[in-house]
């Protein structure tokens, strides 16, 4: 009986299908980095708002004032008062009634100068210019609540993090496409739903819900481009990253054109209902099959494979080889059972936290530089472009362990340089800052197709999803991280990432090579590599 690999080649490794399966499955990418990225535009800072004043709103609505109007009476006898207080986050400890002027509702405290009014902290009843902008002026996400935002994201990550868990599982036990469609259906279902919460705790439930079926879908299409293709064309792999990044540079464009949150929140939640569609296009992963001991069925995609790239399966091929190994339901024991297993589980792990918290804590670090945030944002995306092409264009050639190991390395020692620049020289800073954000792009892309090419199809999906899960850990811990570390001097972070990717890149060597080398089937080709 022929081996998987051998039928595919056959009846194509890349060929009409494949691409075209690979073309559909890639928009998940746009889709998920919308999402990922989205808190940026969702919880934009609102431009202009105030406090209002017990009473100010029924004496407004009396005297017929504009909102300048009575932002002038509520916060400018604040600031005369004291010039730093604004009004977002204090008010006068007054109490307006009916009785009071419409020319001038502060007449009743004459004995009093505007200074010596009493002050008191706002909880609640803000006023904004544009109240529908975004989730913080919807739901009061400022002054004591401003760190609910940041909450936001980190329940999103968490939702990556359970998806990865149980959607990893999940496919490796009932199948990639059947996973991958239920994870499309939760993403727009509760992405819709998130974008009409009656209140933030709803939001955030859902927020959560969307988080960890977005991963699925993330994860799982990356498997199935992954499982249908030869060896040589797993560059694939790579490439789909390329969509991941469109969807960051995308998604300023759509957060210009749409004025308000819940339009951003529908437009990155409702087209993952067209993935459905793919029920009818996109099959069974035929390896994961053949691991199931569902080897005719495997045959049968297997001969349209070969239909649609316009070959023919020769009339032997009546059977594929099939795993010896039992059937069984996959474990966190079996990706550290075995040696090889082993080490290449907690590397991998190492490597996908490191590459997470850097990354992320590079962006952070040189964040919004003013002016246009649409246009900075979009250029903070292009930025991620030459990596995918980097990667192409020396994978291929000289192997995924050393571009692994150098990336991170270059990591290292740009974080290192940026650290001890004066800071006289802005421009240069920023430049080595960037380099060093392009070389963990790299890295975080190497480690994707690496992590997929050194599991077993049995156990592809799980371990994918359960290293990438310290991604997800990183996510959270990077703001913290970042921000604890720059208040004991605003260089040191850079310092720890420096050292988190330099002991990254030595790591990564000790990974088995797997340019040109056949996905492993079972635990023992994983041993024999």
């Amino acid at each position: 009986m022929p081996s998987f690999d051998e039928v595919l080649k056959e009846a194509g490794e890349y060929g009409r299908f494949q691409k075209r399966v690979f073309f559909l499955l890639s928009q998940t990418g746009i889709t998920f980095s919308s999402l990922f990225a989205s808190v940026v535009f969702l919880g934009r800072a609102p431009d202009s708002f105030w406090c209002r004043i017990p009473g100010a709103a029924e004496l407004s609505d009396r005297c017929g004032w504009t909102l300048e109007e009575e932002r002038n009476f509520t916060v400018l006898p604040l600031h005369r008062g004291n010039e730093s207080v604004r009004g977002e986050c204090q008010r006068l400890d007054v109490t307006w009634d009916t009785s009071a002027s419409c020319t001038s509702p502060l007449a009743r405290y004459g004995n009093h100068s505007t200074g010596n009014l009493p002050v008191a902290p706002c909880h609640d009843d803000w006023v904004y210019e544009q109240p529908h902008s975004s989730i913080v002026s919807e739901y009061d996400l400022v002054c004591g609540n401003a760190w609910m935002l940041d909450l936001s994201q980190a329940i999103l990550n968490l939702g990556f993090l359970v998806g990865a868990f149980i959607l990893g599982y999940a496919a490796d036990r009932y199948g990639r496409i059947r996973i991958y469609l239920l994870s499309c259906l939760g993403v727009g279902i509760c992405g819709v739903i998130a974008a009409f919460s009656p209140n933030f705790t709803v939001f955030l439930i859902f927020r959560f819900l969307q988080g960890m079926f977005g991963k699925g879908t993330w994860m799982t299409c990356y498997v199935i481009v992954t499982e249908i293709v030869g060896s040589d064309q797993r560059i694939v792999g790579i490439v789909i990253q390329i969509f991941f990044t469109l969807g960051i540079i995308i998604l300023p464009g759509i957060a210009y054109l749409i004025p308000t949150w819940q339009g951003i929140q529908l437009a990155i939640s409702l087209p993952n209902f067209l993935f459905l569609l793919y029920y009818w296009v996109v099959p069974e992963s035929p390896r994961w099959l053949l691991t199931r001991k569902k080897g005719e069925k495997a045959l049968k995609i297997m001969r349209n494979i070969a239909k649609h790239n316009g070959k023919f399966l020769s009339p032997h091929y009546s059977e594929i080889t099939i795993s010896n190994e039992e059937v069984s339901n996959p474990s966190f024991l079996d990706l550290v059972r075995t040696p090889q297993m082993r080490r290449n589980t907690l590397i991998l792990m190492y490597a996908w936290f490191t590459s997470a918290l850097i990354y992320q804590g590079l962006v952070m670090r040189l964040g919004i530089i003013g002016g246009n945030l649409y246009l900075d944002f979009f250029i903070s995306g292009a930025v991620e472009l030459p990596a995918a092409f980097l990667i192409i264009v020396t994978i291929d050639r000289i192997g995924r362990r050393l571009p692994f190991a150098v990336s991170n390395i270059a990591t290292s020692v740009a974080c290192l340089i940026t650290a001890f620049l004066p800071e006289d020289v802005p421009w240069l800073k920023t430049t080595v800052a960037t380099l060093g954000r392009l070389s963990i792009t790299i890295a975080f892309e190497v480690v994707y197709l690496v992590n997929s090419e050194l599991y077993p199809t049995t156990l592809r999906n799980f371990g994918v999803s359960l290293c990438s899960s310290l991604c997800d850990l990183g996510g959270i811990i990077a703001p913290f991280l970042l921000f604890r570390l720059a208040a004991i001097w605003l260089e040191l972070p850079l310092i720890i990432f420096s050292i988190l990717a330099a002991v990254c890149g030595l790591l990564v060597l000790l990974l088995p090579e797997t340019k040109g080398i056949s996905l492993p089937e079972t635990l023992e080709d994983v041993e024999q590599l």
